[in-house]
């Protein structure tokens, strides 16, 4: 895919042929060349403590390898294999729908390093990480 066909339609189509993907609530808000914004809808089953309402932690280390991942659509036109990944919480992410920017770090043909940040309702910060990817093109 070149970046003339990067469409947010286009994306959100690929991204929205994995099932979780699908159950996260993944929607496109912007693709450029290296980044991706998306916005999850919330769901009750992500609490982990009913007493307190948070959003369970997976969830957001979810978002930020999916968002990390697709970050790198403009040079490989599909996500890719997470090699490895490190996430940090920066607080409880409350109901609401999450946002998250993801942007490209530094390509290589075989592995690339992106990171992502993740918003809560109110755009504080809620976690942040970074990814290390496969970008080696898929064997025929």
């Amino acid at each position: 895919m070149n970046e003339q066909e990067l469409t947010i339609e286009k994306v959100q189509s690929l991204i929205a042929r994995g099932p979780f993907h699908q159950w996260l609530g993944i929607e496109v808000t912007s693709v450029g060349a290296g980044e991706i914004g998306i916005r999850a809808k919330w769901r009750e089953e992500w609490v982990v403590n009913p007493d307190r309402g948070y959003t369970h932690g997976g969830i957001l280390a979810a978002l930020v390898d999916l968002t990390a991942d697709w970050a790198l659509v403009s040079k490989t036109g599909r996500g890719v294999p997470t090699i490895d990944m490190r996430v940090d919480y920066h607080r409880a992410a409350m109901p609401g729908d999450l946002t998250a920017h993801g942007k490209l770090v530094k390509w290589g043909s075989q592995y690339a390093v992106s990171e992502a940040q993740v918003f809560d309702k109110d755009t504080i910060l809620v976690a942040s990480g970074r990814g290390v990817y496969f970008t080696a093109p898929p064997k025929a």
